[in-house]
């Protein structure tokens, strides 16, 4: 009991040292992210906007290893907008995970437009619904951006922290993906972007 409670006093600042670190660099990302809304051309939200982006509390729970099958021989489908307009897409992979004591499935998307710029044709999409939306988030899903160069011997790390709404959150206009059946999860994820508290623009 002595020992034990020893390496519970000893490894107490290297694993507070580690949840600092982790929070600077989501810290870090969140700043990046409102910066864009402010120099990206095709922005729905001016600089006054972003002081209504509103976030989780950080939770390194909610960044997870999973396991990465990859799927070559997908086919290429049109994934739907909520403009009415469609997408190319194909199937990369699926990520299995844990979370919440549940076992996740998770597809991911490759958009073949994408494939055309050398900037962003190792860019992985994975789009999806959890139990907050309609509720704490926004009701047409999130979106988690990751890359190839990210998959390390069939391992990926999900950080649902870094999930950010699509610009249909903000304003209409815009060729957001519809996340698709296979994505919808019935867990929450109280991680990452919350709903937008400013004025929807038309």
């Amino acid at each position: 009991m002595k020992y034990r409670l020893l390496l519970i006093i000893l490894l107490f600042p290297i694993i507070t040292l580690a949840q600092s670190a982790y929070k600077k660099t989501v810290d870090k990302w969140r700043t990046e992210y409102k910066q864009a809304f402010i120099t990206e051309e095709r922005s729905p939200l001016k600089a006054n906007d972003t002081a209504d982006l509103r976030f989780f509390e950080i939770n390194e729970k909610y960044k997870v290893n999973a396991t990465l099958n990859l799927t070559p021989d997908s086919k290429s489908f049109e994934m739907p907008t909520y403009s009415g307009k469609t997408k190319t897409f194909r199937q990369y992979g699926t990520a299995m995970f844990i979370i919440n004591d549940t076992i996740i499935t998770l597809s991911i998307y490759q958009n073949l437009k994408l494939l055309e710029d050398p900037k962003h044709k190792n860019l992985l999409f994975i789009p999806f619904t959890d139990a907050t939306s309609y509720i704490e988030t926004y009701a047409g899903g999130r979106y988690i951006d990751v890359e190839i160069g990210d998959i390390v011997n069939n391992k990926l790390i999900i950080d649902f922290n870094k999930c950010y709404n699509p610009y249909c959150a903000y304003a209409t206009g815009y060729n957001c993906p519809i996340p698709p059946l296979e994505n919808r999860m019935d867990v929450a994820i109280k991680a990452g972007e919350k709903l937008f508290a400013g004025k929807h623009k038309e």
